[in-house]
């Protein structure tokens, strides 16, 4: 028997709907079934003898049984004994037997692509300076990328059969005070943006500053699992196993695995795969206990994210939206009811898109047309494959039943297309307060400030022209969070001046616009302690200057603080914003 790494036997219950991938499925048992005399003996005698020669070739056997849902009564006698038999060999030597029911599980199932296994750490798990396990570190799943598409150029002549047609590429610095001035490397060095200055740091200072960790793998404690939130999860899986070669090694792992399974417990660990790593990772080690006696047990390690990894959104309650935008009782149910319709684990089939056999389509479509391309130079692209088409786009059949679903849902809410709008660079010029085409230029700026953010444009100052739309600009930005307080400043810069230099409140619904603006931000941002004090410091501000008449505008529209209710992160009551101004109104300072 040959040495092979691995082995692959296919045993097929083909039904009518899957004749189409027969031809590929026939050559692939061409390439990797070879034609054996049978062994003499049972069938049990058969399969020990074979699991035996596996066992001793360090062979692995894969079993995909396709088989629709739906078979013949006298068929199953047969799927019954074929089934005996694969499951004889999970129980002899190292085999894994996988059921499939369609054609996109099936294109999942066969792994076309063989990966090496490469460790990315050998050494000790360091329990205590005193208890280290020997253990080797792979990655269980990490993305697939895209494949790297080089620069080839067509240069070289067609005779010549050597040609590598590599494109070289060569870059020059030049003086920006010169520019026929080539700035050689050792005249030029690395800069890092601090703030408006750019700090020069050379080679020597910056390896001087590196973090150089030395290589180890150490627990740093145990926390029970329910600590550890699944959707802190960052980057790649690895899979932790004892060194194949110490038998003390994989007792100690399976026991410790065993143990942690047993009390619900994770181990916090500190990884440097490599020596000369710049950077440290923390993760949780989970215990990964084996059903089957011919794999020893291991553990799963996930990367946690750090204070500075981790985003804190926090958005308003739907309870506070008024009733108007909330679903009534037949909306609710068949918003629910269209949810259910697109259940993907039907009670009566297999689970659709497992995770475990739905290839990527776009690695899987590259791959076909290239290998296409390969042997037709001139080939078009060929329509996507059907098969595909299950991944991509919604099942045909589950919305063909499930019709009276989406009917109901399209009868509750009204459903129309959004018309893509027309995007502007113009910047429309302020109307005065009051004026015949007061309500004409809102709708306008409000049409021309999303034309602005869906262009990308930056504004960096609060202008005196459209002021609200300049803060609503700088307060969307995120390439870094100080836009958000500096947004904020120059707005209450802004309503501070425009109120003192009122005359007879001839400015004050200039600066209410203002003051609605900044509030909303605020509220949007969780911002709601700079929006209060500023309240405060301006009714304080109009007490003591005779400008009282603005504390009595601002009552009469509305204006209070930001409560609790509309925002998380505010130490008022509703009670207490509800009552500011009138409180101040009856004692003023």
């Amino acid at each position: 028997m040959a040495r092979n790494k691995e082995a692959l036997v296919l045993l097929l219950d083909v039904g009518p709907s899957m004749h189409h991938l027969l031809p590929e499925v026939e050559k692939i048992c061409s390439m990797i079934v070879q034609k054996k005399d049978p062994y003499e003996g049972s069938k049990e005698d058969q399969v020990n003898a074979i699991a035996q020669q596996m066992t001793s070739h360090g062979m692995k056997l894969e079993s995909v049984v396709v088989r629709e849902s739906v078979v013949l009564d006298e068929n199953v006698s047969v799927m019954e004994e074929n089934d005996r038999i694969l499951n004889l060999f999970p129980k002899r030597t190292c085999a894994k037997m996988v059921f499939v029911e369609s054609s996109t599980s099936l294109l999942g199932a066969l792994k076309t692509r063989s990966i090496s296994p490469v460790t990315i750490f050998r050494g000790d798990l360091e329990i205590s300076p005193k208890l280290k396990i020997k253990v080797w570190v792979y990655k269980k799943t990490s993305e697939e990328k895209f494949p790297t598409l080089k620069k080839y150029s067509d240069k070289a002549p067609s005779t010549d059969k050597f040609a590598s047609h590599e494109v070289k590429v060569d870059f020059e610095y030049k003086s920006v005070e010169d520019a026929n001035k080539v700035v050689p490397p050792e005249q030029r060095i690395k800069g890092y943006q601090y703030g408006p200055q750019v700090v020069p740091i050379s080679a020597d200072e910056w390896d001087a500053v590196k973090f150089k960790p030395e290589k180890s793998v150490k627990v740093l404690g145990f926390t029970d699992s329910s600590n550890i939130m699944r959707h802190h999860y960052m980057k790649d899986v690895n899979i932790f196993i004892a060194d194949p070669g110490d038998q003390n090694a994989i007792l100690a792992v399976s026991a410790l695995a065993r143990a942690m399974k047993e009390m619900h417990k994770v181990a916090i660990l500190r990884c440097v795969w490599r020596q000369g790593q710049g950077n440290v990772v923390v993760g949780a080690l989970t215990p990964n206990v084996s059903d089957n006696d011919h794999v020893p047990d291991s553990f799963y390690f996930n990367v946690l994210p750090f204070a500075e990894d981790v985003r804190e959104f926090q958005f308003p309650s739907f309870s506070n939206l008024p009733a108007s935008l909330l679903p009534d009782e037949e909306q609710q149910e068949a918003a629910d009811n269209f949810v259910k319709m697109l259940d993907l684990a039907p009670s009566d089939k297999e689970e659709m898109l497992q995770p475990d056999f739905t290839p990527n389509p776009v690695l899987e479509r590259f791959y076909n047309y290239l290998e296409l391309k390969s042997k037709h130079p001139d080939a078009a692209v060929p329509p996507l494959d059907k098969t595909l088409k299950r991944i991509t786009e919604p099942d045909p059949e589950l919305l063909a039943k499930k019709k009276s679903a989406i009917d109901s849902l399209l009868r509750h809410f009204e459903v129309k297309q959004n018309p893509k709008l027309k995007k502007s660079m113009k910047r429309m010029r302020e109307k005065p307060s009051g004026s015949d085409e007061e309500d004409n230029y809102r709708r306008i700026t409000s049409k021309n400030k999303v034309d602005l953010i869906e262009n990308g444009v930056k504004v960096e100052k609060i202008g005196d022209l459209t002021p609200v739309q300049d803060f609503e600009l700088m307060m969307s930005r995120r390439d870094n969070p100080e836009w958000i307080n500096r947004a904020i400043t120059e707005m209450k810069n802004k309503i501070h001046d425009l109120i003192e230099d009122s005359i007879e409140g001839d400015n004050y619904p200039k600066a209410l616009d203002l003051l609605v603006a900044l509030r909303k931000g605020c509220i949007l941002e969780q911002e709601p302690k700079q929006f209060n004090d500023f309240l405060h410091q301006l009714c304080k501000f109009c007490l003591e200057h005779d400008l009282r008449s603005f504390c009595d505008f601002l009552a009469s529209k509305g204006i209070t603080l930001i409560s609790k209710t509309e925002a998380v992160d505010s130490d008022v009551t509703e009670e207490e914003a509800r009552n500011y101004l009138v409180k101040r109104e009856a004692k003023p300072e």
